[in-house]
């Protein structure tokens, strides 16, 4: 059997807030993190982790905007501070851009790796929490967590672990407060919220 492969692709316009700081090494490629700030049409940002080999200073200047191509990434964060689960996106193709209007717009293939939750927000809203694992062409997998909405929410509330599932979506920053050691600590949580579900293509069918 044809061994299964994920898809993932993501595409950012936005604004550079930071130069871009030294993250880690990996191949003898140097890769760097910057933040960018993508705006909503409801008028709020998505501030979103970056990841770029050798960025180019002309491009990655803070306050310019820029178009960035890439791929949706987790991983695991064994340091105790912050999240466990890390979310960034690793550019592959990044350059500038004055059209000065965000877009945020992604597709992902891959398989549920745990039963979707479903549950009401304070105004009633339903809304399901799903993990997405989307394997690598080279045995690697990202886990990525997303959320689906009202009639969709629904449906996802309904499919089983193991079960394929192809979507477009967006990648979203959400600020939330945490009770440690008697003080509340602000942090960031990063989830793809789904906007419809897609048919499978057959490159992504085992």
């Amino acid at each position: 059997m044809q061994e299964y492969t994920g898809e993932n692709k993501i595409v950012l316009r936005g604004q550079g807030l930071e130069t871009p700081a030294l993250s880690h090494q990996n191949h003898g490629v140097d890769y760097y993190l910057v933040p960018l700030r993508v705006p909503r049409l409801s008028g709020t940002d998505d501030v979103l982790n970056i990841v770029t080999a050798n960025p180019d200073p002309a491009v990655w200047a803070p306050g310019q905007w820029v178009s960035v191509q890439g791929e949706v990434r987790s991983y695991n964060n064994r340091s105790g501070q912050g999240s466990k689960l890390v979310i960034t996106v690793l550019a592959r193709c990044a350059c500038r851009d004055d059209t000065e209007e965000g877009e945020n717009r992604l597709v992902l293939a891959g398989a549920l790796c745990r039963k979707p939750v479903v549950r009401r927000t304070p105004l009633g809203r339903e809304i399901c929490d799903l993990l997405l694992a989307v394997n690598r062409p080279y045995g690697r997998a990202d886990y990525l967590p997303c959320i689906a909405w009202g009639s969709l929410a629904a449906h996802c509330g309904g499919l089983d672990v193991g079960e394929r599932l192809r979507l477009e979506g967006r990648l979203q920053s959400r600020r939330y407060h945490k009770l440690i050691d008697g003080e509340q600590v602000e942090r960031t949580a990063f989830e793809i919220s789904v906007m419809n579900l897609l048919p499978e293509e057959e490159d992504v069918q085992p």
